[in-house]
């Protein structure tokens, strides 16, 4: 086993956390100390073994600090060879330096902060990626630390192992590297001068390895954004279960987009990323009640979410009733969580309503490079509707209708929706045909024997023809929501007419592909 034990230590910090925790340690260890600025100052309030860099050097910082360190007593130290440039060191009369804890000047924070352009580049750090990137290429013999969430850790492995393994140096060189190109990118984004969009600018805090992908022959894992301050699905709490698989995770987030829909108690059941199941109810059971019965078939062994509490009795009808994969919810009573357990496997999250929106925006890759487009965010209110039928909708059927629009944003394109009393009767999803997708949802309803006639019908995009009006009509559909916009509006908006069908355009499009 490679272990190193520093002797001589350079610590120049932006983020001074838990300074005093490792500069004990390194006194305990006997660890000369160098140091500069703020940092300088910063140490001598807890002791006063530390040497100015200046001292050490010889040379007196110039240009209002811009130059410090950059001295080869200074680098040479950091990246001679112990096996091969010892010598070279001692002719000059310098000495190793085998453990640097740097972190930059913040750049990012800096230019978030309303500053002037003079001011950003005046916090391009250059004594600070350059002390870091030579400690982390001779990692070899020399320890580099930028995070001070790591001290404990070093503090823990030095206690162990009488010193800093090879694995771990390796491991914080590679670390340094990630920094430094981040780093290098959030300047380079500034000086295009262009506003750096954040859906492009995503930051990861770790990954997670996955049992396997989509299928068992391909390999995948979770990355997790950086700054998330609410549980997410990518960070959300496990209160029992086996791990999370990769259609899990899939799964659970469409459900979850989903029942942040609405405001009152909802249930929406998932199934191979599309909702086979939504209600809205003056209670978490009664909403998870109708869920269900929309496709009990496509319920089993899929992902409940919910937006309010879980309590007992749902958590008891939930066992009793299906196979389910995953439970999502903001809380649990800890009735439901005990009863939970009595099915161990089942994944119970806890995930917050609200969401961080850090990073918005969504990718996909294509072959020879990916697409990214902003979230979905757009929404219609009751009163942006426009009927375009000689007959008005009711006020139940403008309930049930803005219900069905927002399920239908959520199912994969050509989606149709048929909703009664806020309960999802029927969805027809993912098929090249709209009057398809209405034969499905209506014959998911007559199998579970639900009652289509004064239902109403969402559609994620508009009507190409008065086919689909007439297969709602047919079905005894009283109401439609479409986007409209269609070249055959009229003759759409003629069909309805003639089967008495209220119908109102929301002037936006809801494809999911």
């Amino acid at each position: 086993m490679n272990i190193i034990r520093p002797k001589t230590a350079l610590i120049s910090l932006s983020n001074k956390s838990n300074l005093d925790i490792m500069v004990k340690f390194l006194i305990d260890k006997d660890i000369k100390i160098l140091s500069t600025g703020g940092t300088y100052k910063a140490i001598k309030e807890i002791t006063n073994e530390v040497i100015e860099v200046s001292e050490f050097t010889g040379f007196e910082e110039m240009m209002d600090g811009r130059v410090k360190t950059l001295h080869p007593k200074i680098h040479a130290g950091i990246l001679a060879r112990r096996d091969s440039d010892m010598e070279a060191l001692k002719e000059r009369g310098y000495e190793p330096i085998d453990l640097v804890i740097v972190n930059l000047y913040p750049f990012k924070e800096t230019i978030k902060n309303d500053c002037s352009f003079e001011e950003a580049i005046e916090k391009i750090d250059i004594g600070g990626p350059t002390m870091i990137r030579a400690a982390a290429k001779n990692f070899n013999d020399v320890a580099v630390v930028v995070d001070p969430n790591d001290y404990q850790k070093i503090i823990d492995e030095w206690n162990a192992n009488d010193g800093i393994t090879y694995e771990s140096r390796k491991k914080l060189s590679q670390k340094v590297f990630v920094i430094m190109a981040e780093y290098n990118r959030a300047i380079s984004m500034y000086l295009d001068q262009e506003e750096p969009a954040s859906i492009h600018d995503y930051e990861f805090k770790e990954s997670t390895v996955l049992r396997y992908g989509e299928n068992p022959h391909q390999n995948a894992s979770l990355y997790t954004f950086k700054g998330l301050n609410k549980k997410n699905i990518a960070n959300a709490e496990i209160l029992q279960g086996k791990e999370l698989s990769y259609n899990n995770i899939v799964d659970a987030d469409a459900a979850w987009e989903c029942v942040r829909e609405f405001k009152n108690s909802s249930c929406v059941i998932v199934k191979h990323a599309n909702p086979c199941g939504v209600a809205e109810s003056d209670s978490i059971y009664k909403a998870y009640d109708l869920a269900f019965k929309t496709d009990p078939t496509s319920a089993f062994g899929g992902i409940i979410a919910f937006n309010n509490t879980v309590d007992l009795a749902t958590a008891k009808e939930i066992n009793n009733r299906q196979f389910v994969e995953v439970v999502i919810a903001p809380d649990y009573q800890k009735e439901a969580i005990a009863e939970f357990s009595k099915k161990k496997n089942v994944r119970i999250l806890k995930v917050d309503l609200e969401q961080d929106d850090l990073y918005p925006g969504t990718i996909k890759k294509v072959s020879g490079g990916i697409i990214v487009q902003d979230d979905d965010l757009k929404s219609v209110k009751i009163d942006e509707l426009k009927c375009v039928t000689k007959r008005q909708p009711t006020e139940k059927e403008l309930q049930d209708l803005m219900f069905a629009w927002k399920v239908a944003k959520f199912v994969k394109s050509n989606a149709i929706v048929y909703v009664k009393d806020k309960q999802t009767i029927g969805i027809g999803a993912g098929q090249m045909s709209r009057v398809i997708s209405a034969e499905i949802a209506n014959l998911k309803a007559k199998e579970e024997g639900l009652e289509v006639k004064d239902a109403v019908m969402a559609s994620d995009a508009f009507f190409p023809f008065r086919d689909g009006i007439d297969k709602a009509a047919s079905s005894g559909i009283a109401a439609i929501i479409q986007p409209g916009g269609s070249i055959k509006d009229q003759e759409v908006i003629a069909a309805a007419d003639e089967h008495n069908i209220a119908m109102v355009y929301t002037g936006t499009r809801h494809f999911r592909h």
